[in-house]
C-alpha cells in the first residue's frame, strides 16, 4: 500500500473536522488564527540513513530534512522536538556527546532551539523530529496555475551520488568523495529564501523523495500536467564532470530524492522578481518547466522535444 492510500483510506476522515490539517495533503499543519506551523518526520536506520557510524552527521541530515518542510512553505523554523529509540551501543556516551555537539552547531546555524523530546530503548534505531514555526501565511500545495513557470533552487543529484559512493556503487577521487558525501549528510537549505517565497510562489514543496514524485505531489489534486526540460535541470559542475567522464546519463541522477531543494511554481510575470532575489541572495534558482492543462501529457522532454523515461521518479513509501 502506498503512503497516500494509507492516508486516504484510514486517516483522512479523522482530520476532516480540522481545517488546519490541510486534508493531510501537505507537509505541515497550519493554524492560521494562531499563525502556528508544525511538521513531523521519522527516520529509521537502514531506510532513511545507512548506518550510525557517523552520528554527528546523521543527526545533521535528519534535522535539516525536518526543518526543510517549514522552509519550503515560507516559514522560518523556531523550535524542534526530538525523540530517539536506540540501545546502549547506539546511545553510548560518546555518540550522545557527538549528537549534542552537532545539534548545538545546527541551532546556531539556523537559529532554532530544542524544546523537548523523548528517549526509549529499542534495538531498531529511529528518530522522530517535530519542527515548529510561526507565520501568518504559508505557500500551500495544489495552488499551481496553468502556464506557471516551474522553478527549483540549487542543484539536484549530488546527495544521491554521495549515497551511491557510501554504498560503494561508484568510486572517485578523495576530494570528490568528500564533496559528494558532504552533500548527502549536510544538504544546503535555502533558508535565506524563506521570507521571500510568499512574494512570488503560487505553490511549493521540498524535494525529499525526488523531483518528479514531489512535483506530482505538489499538484496532485489539481487537473494539471507539466513539462520539465531535462537540459534545464541544474546539476553541479562536479557531478556534470563525473557523468561526462564516465559516460553516465544525467537522466538517472536527477530524481532520486534527498536533495531538500525548494521546488515551486510562479506566474510568468514573477520572473523578474525571482531573478532579482536570486542575484541579491546569491541563491541559484533555475526555471525548469511549465505547468500545462490536464489534457496534455505530463512529460520530461529533451532539447528535441522527445519524451524521456526515468528509471525512477523518486522514493516510494510502501507498506
Amino acid at each position: 500500500m502506498h503512503e497516500f492510500d494509507l492516508i486516504r483510506n484510514y486517516y483522512l476522515k479523522l482530520s476532516k473536522l480540522n481545517k488546519s490539517s490541510l486534508d493531510l495533503n501537505d507537509d505541515v499543519f497550519f493554524d492560521k488564527k494562531k499563525s502556528l506551523v508544525i511538521s513531523i518526520d521519522t527516520y529509521n536506520e537502514g531506510v532513511h540513513f545507512l548506518n550510525f557510524k557517523n552520528p554527528e552527521l546523521v543527526i545533521k541530515k535528519i534535522l535539516r530534512s525536518s526543518i526543510s518542510d517549514l522552509i519550503c512553505k515560507g516559514v522560518l523554523p523556531k523550535y524542534y522536538f526530538i525523540s530517539g529509540s536506540g540501545n546502549k551501543k547506539t546511545f553510548s556516551k560518546k555518540n550522545i556527546s557527538k549528537i549534542s555537539n552537532s545539534l548545538k552547531q545546527e541551532q546556531k546555524k539556523y537559529e532554532i532551539f530544542l524544546c523537548g523530546g523523548d528517549t526509549t530503548f529499542s534495538n531498531q534505531l529511529s528518530f522522530s523530529i517535530t519542527s515548529v514555526g510561526y507565520s501568518k501565511n504559508i505557500v500551500y500545495r495544489n495552488k499551481a496555475k496553468i502556464n506557471d513557470d516551474i522553478y527549483v533552487t540549487g542543484n539536484l543529484g549530488d546527495s544521491f551520488f554521495g549515497l551511491k559512493i557510501l554504498q560503494n556503487k561508484f568510486k572517485t577521487t578523495k576530494k570528490l568523495k568528500s564533496y559528494f558525501v558532504k552533500k548527502y549528510f549536510e544538504p544546503e537549505l535555502k533558508i535565506k529564501l524563506t521570507k521571500e517565497l510568499l512574494k512570488f510562489a503560487n505553490t511549493s514543496i521540498d524535494i525529499s523523495d525526488g523531483l518528479i514524485d514531489d512535483l506530482e505531489k505538489m499538484i496532485n489534486k489539481q487537473k494539471l500536467s507539466y513539462n520539465i526540460w531535462e537540459e534545464k535541470i541544474p546539476i553541479s559542475k562536479n557531478l556534470f564532470t563525473y557523468l561526462k567522464k564516465n559516460n553516465l546519463k544525467k537522466l538517472n541522477f536527477i530524481s532520486n530524492g534527498d536533495d531538500y531543494q525548494i521546488l515551486f511554481t510562479a506566474s510568468v510575470g514573477k520572473s523578474r522578481i525571482i531573478q532579482s532575489i536570486s542575484k541579491k541572495l546569491g541563491i541559484k534558482i533555475s526555471k525548469i518547466g511549465k505547468i500545462r492543462p490536464n489534457n496534455e501529457k505530463s512529460a520530461l522532454v529533451n532539447k528535441k522535444g522527445e519524451y524521456l523515461l526515468l528509471k525512477t521518479s523518486g522514493y516510494k513509501h510502501l507498506f
